[in-house]
Formats: structure tokens, C-alpha cells, sequence
């Protein structure tokens, strides 16, 4: 019992003391940082770069690994990517390497259909762009005027085209100015027919902004969204051409929305189909 009790007292002495010495180490810390904040800047800036002399080198050894790992992820990323890359491009050329073996095929096709039939393909369609100078819009006319430079080409019954669809054809020719029926004039009529069902009518003009479908054949397949395009009756207009989309069907008639905004023409395409001479030298010859 009692080398218990000198042994407890003896621990209880050495606890106090590592108290006595923390408080003294503290003590001493607290007076040495007071000494180096009154220390000469110099003497801090010295030390200081002789540290980072030391400790650079060091750790730019330690940074290489972490450098080797991060650039062999990014060559491995970008090999795969590549990989990827290759392997959608080899399937894309493959896919358009059997396109055109199939456009092959239809051309030959095509071209033993017409020996067969003795088909004789039009002549290539020639234009010129004309810029929109005047609008001629009342209750009796619809047209617009424009201007070109060569109008040697030019000639009454050609088709005029806008940005996406037909608008109208020549009317008359005067120098460098071209007169422009639109048919959305109530002297216009366009043979066309829908592209869906190849129904077949008359688009008139009516002076305003919705033509109207006339002449269709009773029971014809036409809904509201049907394309409607020239059907090369008559021979004005080559076959095929975008007209305008069946916006209405009522018992009033069938409205017509144009595709393109005539109010807002800037420039338009005068395209020689050379349908139009053609039915001409026939009936000359006739």
C-alpha cells in the first residue's frame, strides 16, 4: 500500500511539472514570435527564400508522378475519343459507299427506262436575279416591278420564282425593267395539282393574298397542308414547281397560303425552263 501511495504521489509531481513546462513552452513561443514580428524584414525575406530554395526542388520531384498520371489519362481519353471517331466514321463511309452503289444502280436504271421509252430529257433550266423595284397592288392588278441589267434572255411567259416557290411570270419587258404578274392577280391561273394526291386543278388569283383552288374534280383527295405544285398543263409552267399549302377548305372554296411572302420579295429568280418557246415553236409551226 504505501509504495502505491509514493507511487501515486510521484505521478501527481510529474503531471504538475509537464504543466509547468507546457505553460513555459507556450511562454517562450509567444515571446520568440514577438521577437521575429520585430525582427528585421530582411532577415524574414531570407529565410524565407532560402526555404522555398530548398523546398522547390523537392516538391517539383514530388509533382512529377501526379504529372505522369493526369498526361497518361489524357493521351488514354484521347485515344479512345479517337477510337470512337474512327469507328463512327468507318460505319458513315460505309453507309454512303452503299448510297452511292444504290445511286449507281438507279442511274443505270434510269438510263435504260429512257432508251426503252425513247424519253429526251429538257434542256437545263437557266436564271437571272432581278431585284424587286415597284409593288403594283390594287383592286383591278397584282404585280411587281423589277430591274435587271441583261434582259436579253428575258421573254414574256417565263417563270419567276422567289426564295422557295413560284410567284408569278413575265408580263412584259421594257429595257432593263421586267413587269411581274403575280398569281395572286385575279388575271393569274396556274394549272397545278396536289403533290400527295395528284389531284388536279386551276389556282386563280383573286387580288388578295389567298388564291383560291378552283376546278378540282368532285370527290378529289385534297386536306388542309396538301403542297400544291405546278402540273405542267398548258406548258407555261414546267412540272413540280412549289405553288403554295392548302390553308382552308370550306364550302366557299379551297384557300390557298402562298409559300413564299410576296410583301417582303427583295429579289427574285426569272428561270428559263425553255418550255414556254418550245410550245410556242410548236404552235408557229402548226
Amino acid at each position: 500500500m504505501k509504495r502505491r501511495r509514493v507511487l501515486f504521489i510521484r505521478l501527481s509531481q510529474f503531471k504538475v511539472f509537464l504543466k509547468k513546462l507546457l505553460v513555459a513552452l507556450v511562454f517562450i513561443s509567444a515571446l520568440a514570435l514577438m521577437m521575429l514580428s520585430k525582427a528585421d524584414n530582411l532577415v524574414l525575406n531570407k529565410v524565407n527564400n532560402s526555404a522555398l530554395l530548398v523546398l522547390n526542388p523537392i516538391i517539383k520531384v514530388l509533382q512529377l508522378p501526379a504529372q505522369f498520371v493526369f498526361g497518361a489519362y489524357d493521351t488514354i481519353r484521347d485515344i479512345a475519343l479517337v477510337y470512337q471517331e474512327n469507328k463512327s466514321l468507318k460505319k458513315e463511309n460505309l453507309d454512303l459507299l452503299m448510297l452511292k452503289n444504290q445511286v449507281r444502280t438507279l442511274k443505270i436504271e434510269n438510263r435504260l427506262l429512257a432508251r426503252m421509252l425513247h424519253y429526251t430529257p429538257p434542256p437545263e433550266a437557266s436564271f437571272i436575279t432581278a431585284k424587286i423595284v415597284a409593288e403594283e397592288g390594287d383592286a383591278f392588278s397584282h404585280s411587281m416591278i423589277a430591274y435587271a441589267k441583261h434582259t436579253e434572255s428575258i421573254h414574256k411567259g417565263q417563270v419567276v420564282l422567289g426564295a422557295e416557290s413560284v410567284v408569278g411570270r413575265v408580263d412584259d419587258i421594257n429595257g432593263s425593267y421586267i413587269r411581274i404578274l403575280l398569281f395572286t392577280d385575279i388575271n393569274s391561273k396556274i394549272p397545278v395539282m396536289v403533290e400527295r394526291s395528284r389531284a388536279r386543278g386551276i389556282l386563280s388569283g383573286d387580288n388578295t393574298t389567298v388564291p383560291k383552288l378552283l376546278f378540282t374534280a368532285l370527290g378529289s383527295d385534297i386536306v388542309e397542308g396538301d403542297m400544291l405544285v405546278t402540273s405542267g398543263v398548258a406548258g407555261v409552267f414546267p412540272a413540280g414547281l412549289p405553288v403554295g399549302i392548302v390553308s382552308k377548305i370550306s364550302k366557299d372554296g379551297i384557300e390557298v397560303e402562298t409559300i413564299t411572302d410576296i410583301e417582303r420579295l427583295e429579289y427574285v429568280k426569272i428561270v428559263d425552263y425553255g418550255v414556254y418557246e418550245g410550245i410556242l415553236n410548236m404552235n408557229g409551226d402548226n
